[in-house]
């Protein structure tokens, strides 16, 4: 389950961090959960045994400190409370010397230290960023942009109850925020950028109604009517295909009021 690095890069990890005198503080050490799970501490891919793989990423997808006993019951649920807290307890050990820089353990409480990044936390980051209202897209950097445009699915290989949940968590979360920076995009006039999110957001999810409808809107309100008579079709295709069923009455109603009065300035 997951991504694991060679036994070298590994070597080369711990390697540095026993030579380095690193102390929780600095942000060297990055979770990769998009696509795949990875640590990397130093730039050093470091792999870790599956156990310890599973209580890193769901520490990581938790804004809050818990209690041992509550993670050991989400991660081991067919074991008794004994068993479970032993294997909680086996994974904290097989985190070795990168405990001390990854899980920040207090009292009966264990969290992801404060110094390790999480690209999904940036993503959901993102997401609630664009979902407010007052802010500009001006507030969004390049970087941010493009975390977004390319964010994969979380942990895809993983079947577990607790990452089907926060996987589909996060993909309703980056769906409505593409859709959203879409329109906001489109009314600042930056056409290209507003077309790249909505499409990125039908390419998430081709049976999404909305996403379809902001990347019409995109077109039509950048005067590309034909691009948006294009799209609708395909739209329109997409559902009959698929689902067997007509367009929803708010896109026949988008295509009777625009792409057929539409008059460009």
């Amino acid at each position: 389950m997951g991504m694991a690095s060679g036994i070298g890069d590994q070597t080369a990890a711990e390697d540095f961090i026993e030579g380095s005198g690193l102390r929780v503080g600095g942000d060297l050490c990055e979770v990769k959960l998009l696509k795949g799970f990875q640590l990397s501490v130093g730039g050093y891919s470091v792999g870790l045994p599956t156990s310890a793989q599973r209580l890193v990423a769901y520490l990581a997808l938790q804004e809050r400190p818990l209690q041992r006993s509550y993670v050991a019951g989400v991660l081991w649920t067919d074991s008794s409370t004994a068993h479970s807290m032993g294997s909680l307890r086996s994974s904290l050990w097989r985190l070795h010397d990168l405990g001390r820089l990854v899980v920040e353990v207090v009292g009966q409480q264990l969290r992801l230290s404060n110094n390790v990044a999480v690209d999904a936390r940036r993503t959901m980051h993102t997401a609630r960023l664009i979902d407010r209202r007052e802010p500009s897209t001006d507030s969004l950097s390049e970087a941010d942009f493009a975390d977004l445009i390319d964010s994969g699915e979380l942990l895809p290989d993983w079947y577990e109850d607790w990452v089907v949940f926060e996987r589909e968590r996060l993909r309703q979360m980056r769906l409505h925020a593409l859709e959203t920076l879409s329109i906001k995009l489109a009314e600042s006039r930056r056409f290209a950028l507003a077309i790249e999110a909505a499409l990125a957001a039908v390419q998430a999810e081709p049976l999404r109604d909305s996403a379809h409808r902001a990347l019409i809107g995109a077109h039509l309100m950048e005067g590309n009517r034909c691009e948006a008579l294009r799209h609708y079709n395909v739209y329109t295709d997409v559902m009959r295909r698929e689902l067997n069923i007509k367009p929803s009455v708010t896109m026949e109603q988008l295509s009777k009021e625009y792409l057929a009065h539409l008059t460009v300035p």
